[in-house]
């Protein structure tokens, strides 16, 4: 009869053990469902317009959440005169509404001001410079109300808002805040 006892407490236990296994698992799972679907943003770098502060494949983590800054590095939607209907780009924001972007002579302007970009002194600007050629061809545009001109990196074959106009706020998606693949290349922004 004890070992009755013993062998019924050893099921009950395996089976709350079970239970409260599977439970743990479906509370993890709805816990990081609520956090990518409400709060973060998974993205995967496709292409090499932002090289070389990001490669292609990359992996990254975004915050929903944000007010846009001049140079933060966003995840959008690209408008649909993009024709990339199902894409997410991986963009700098270089405009703010309201703002006079202007490129001239591989110099960026906004509102008549020289902003540093120490992330374009790199081998593809040098190449390209080298070449007798600007890496960011010239133009001026005024940004509207509500919306963001935003650059790759590698300004001579990045889609951005020169070749797609402005992006409107409900377009970005998030700011990157972490790259976690590859492994060698983690880093937080």
């Amino acid at each position: 009869m004890e070992n009755d006892i013993k062998k019924d407490d050893e099921e009950e236990s395996l089976g709350k053990f079970i239970l409260d296994f599977v439970i743990m698992v479906v509370v993890i799972f709805g816990i990081f469902y609520l956090l990518f679907h409400f709060v973060l943003v998974n993205v995967r770098v496709s292409g090499i317009s932002m090289q070389p502060a990001f490669e292609n494949n990359e992996r990254m983590i975004s915050v929903r959440h944000f007010t846009p800054k001049r140079y933060d590095v966003v995840a959008l939607i690209p408008p649909k005169r993009a024709n990339d209907p199902h894409a997410l780009y991986v963009k700098r924001v270089i405009g703010l509404p309201g703002d006079k972007v202007t490129a001239k002579n591989d110099k960026m302007y906004v509102n008549g001001k020289l902003i540093p970009e120490p992330y374009l002194n790199n081998k593809f600007k040098k190449a390209d410079n080298a070449a007798g050629y600007t890496y960011t061809n010239n133009f001026t545009y005024r940004v509207p109300s509500g919306h963001y001109w935003v650059m790759g990196d590698h300004r001579d074959i990045s889609k951005d808002s020169r070749r797609f106009g402005p992006v409107s706020r409900g377009n970005l998606v998030g700011k990157v805040v972490f790259r976690y693949w590859p492994f060698n290349r983690v880093q937080s922004f």
